[in-house]
């Protein structure tokens, strides 16, 4: 397992470069609409799958690592997104409610989860 998480781990960080970059990217530039308002919805909760399930990175086995699972991380980013969404339409702090952000919180997260979750059970099946 351990060998088959190590192989992945440098294309799992040059992801997680990807999405940081371009996330941070449109708070500083102006990339038109759809990046100023949806990019960063798209790339966080994904960005933070990788940091949270530790896949950047060498093999670790501890109480994080055994915490986040691919299921667990993915119900707690979603609840936390969809949870922070709908703060927003129900107006509990100033801010701008938009439906699009739903599907942008999960249009990446969602694939990373299914690769992970493909990369874990083949791992599981070479033992």
């Amino acid at each position: 397992m351990k060998s088959l998480h190590n192989k992945y781990a440098p294309y799992w960080a040059i992801t997680l470069v990807i999405l940081v970059t371009s996330g941070l990217l449109t708070i500083k530039f102006d990339f038109g609409k759809f990046a100023s308002g949806y990019l960063l919805d798209m790339v966080g909760p994904a960005w933070a799958y990788i940091l949270f399930r530790g896949l950047y990175t060498i093999k670790a086995d501890n109480r994080w690592t055994r915490f986040f699972t691919p299921n667990l991380t993915m119900l707690i980013l979603v609840a936390v997104a969809f949870g922070i969404e709908t703060l927003q339409y129900l107006k509990i702090y100033d801010s701008t409610f938009d439906i699009w952000d739903f599907p942008a919180y999960i249009s990446i997260l969602i694939p990373l989860y299914f690769l992970d979750k493909h990369i874990v059970s083949k791992t599981k099946n070479q033992q």
